[in-house]
């Protein structure tokens, strides 16, 4: 019977959504694991915590869908338990409730110690940075804060994850220490707003102290900031950017749009002269810095001339990394008091004609890499190819640089110097040189 017992209770740990929420889900494994359960990522399992995402429509969407083929699954005997954690959770608690009674229990995204309790585990308050990581492992997310203080008029994250906290110097130092020594060669910093770290803490922006104190860490070898707001960015990170070789020259700064009439509507706090500066000022201070960012197109009021403002302006920025999305209109948020106007085949149609400028950007400036030689970080093999990426390119959304293991051996896990012969609008394909 013992060992029936313990093979029934395997705790399956499924993921959805972003990035913080694959960092969440890694610290309630941790969790478990240090409570002597059996858990794993995306496996088979008998109970199952989906931590679900209720961002935008497609991901709620994708959130419900997850849920109901995991409460089938339990009809049919398939699996005994089904929890549902995260965001969607968060915002949506009673009307999931009542229209998926099946499931055993909701949780938000601050139920941890709530949601351990019923997967009969103890929160550990001394497991600070212990956690089971799920990405490749030479790369890793380091969430510095938690929550947003910003009013954006579109967005719900306020609703589902509070106002903006962020996590003690010394604290970050310590899980990077305990990453680093599992052998995690780069970070990637994340936060709902990496620039406003350390307001609530140290009474001023701080991130600039943060990189300085995580750049001594021994074994991290590339930090990368992700998710960092326009307004209010405190310019010493570029000097730390451009002083530090650990510092990649990339930064993730979402700016959702231009015109100045939907920047108001929005409540972004800056224009379109401010925000065109500062992409300026990021470029002379850190130059061939590679800037990532997402627009929203289809917003409540958006002209064909506010669009035509932001196309040409995507022309003339030249963003190295760029992505787009279609509005949602979401309950509970400022915007959604606005009437929904744009057609959604019109929103389609914007967000493909930005997508097909980019990709003829990213095409031309991956042009001008051949013949170069870059460090890289190989994170995979598929198929016949090693699958790496430069300083300038995180994880999952970005350009890869593709090695040929027909031909070339290079080791999963390390840096190896890789020599471009050829390039396609997103991939770089290359060969290891000495």
């Amino acid at each position: 019977m013992r060992t029936k017992s313990l093979k029934k209770n395997k705790i399956n740990v499924v993921t959805l959504g972003c990035s913080k929420n694959v960092y969440d889900s890694e610290v309630l494994m941790g969790q478990l694991r240090a409570n002597n359960k059996e858990v794993v990522h995306e496996e088979e399992g008998n109970v199952v915590v989906i931590n679900t995402c209720g961002f935008i429509a497609n991901a709620k969407e994708e959130s419900v869908n997850t849920i109901l083929e995991y409460v089938q699954k339990k009809e049919e005997g398939l699996v005994d338990k089904v929890f549902v954690t995260g965001c969607l959770s968060e915002r949506y608690k009673p009307d999931l409730e009542k229209e998926i009674p099946n499931v055993d229990e909701y949780f938000g995204t601050s139920d941890l110690p709530n949601l351990l309790k019923a997967l009969g585990a103890d929160y550990k308050h001394e497991l600070i940075g212990e956690r089971l990581t799920t990405t490749p492992k030479n790369y890793a997310y380091l969430k510095i804060a938690e929550g947003c203080d910003r009013p954006c008029s579109f967005c719900a994250i306020p609703i589902m994850r509070g106002k903006h906290r962020s996590t003690p110097i010394e604290d970050l130092v310590s899980e990077t220490e305990k990453l680093a020594a599992k052998g995690v060669k780069e970070l990637i910093l994340i936060a709902q707003d990496l620039t406003y770290y350390g307001l609530d803490l140290y009474k001023r922006r701080n991130l600039a102290e943060l990189l300085e104190a995580l750049v001594k860490v021994d074994g991290i070898e590339w930090i990368r900031l992700h998710y960092a707001f326009p307004t209010g960015f405190p310019m010493d990170v570029l000097d730390v950017m451009r002083r530090e070789p650990k510092i990649c020259n990339y930064i993730d700064i979402p700016l959702q749009h231009i015109s100045d009439a939907i920047l108001k509507s929005m409540r972004r706090g800056t224009t379109q002269a401010k925000t065109t500066q500062l992409l300026q000022d990021f470029r002379s201070a850190v130059p061939g810095m590679a800037i990532r960012t997402t627009l929203i197109v289809g917003y409540p009021g958006e002209t064909e001339e506010d669009f035509q403002i932001l196309k040409q302006w995507v022309k003339d920025m030249r963003f190295e990394r760029l992505g787009c999305f279609t509005y949602s209109h979401e309950e509970n948020t400022h915007a959604y008091t606005l009437v929904d106007n744009v057609p959604e085949e019109v929103k389609q149609d914007r967000a493909n004609q930005i997508m097909e400028i980019q990709s003829q950007i990213s095409w031309e400036l991956n042009q001008g890499k051949i013949g170069k030689t870059f460090r890289c970080i190989i994170d995979r093999k598929e198929g016949n190819y090693f699958v790496g990426r430069t300083e300038f390119d995180s994880p999952d959304v970005d350009n890869e640089v593709l090695i040929d293991a027909t031909k070339y051996y290079v080791k999963i896990g390390d840096f190896t110097s890789i020599k471009i012969n050829e390039a396609s609008d997103y991939d770089l394909y290359g060969e290891p040189v000495a």
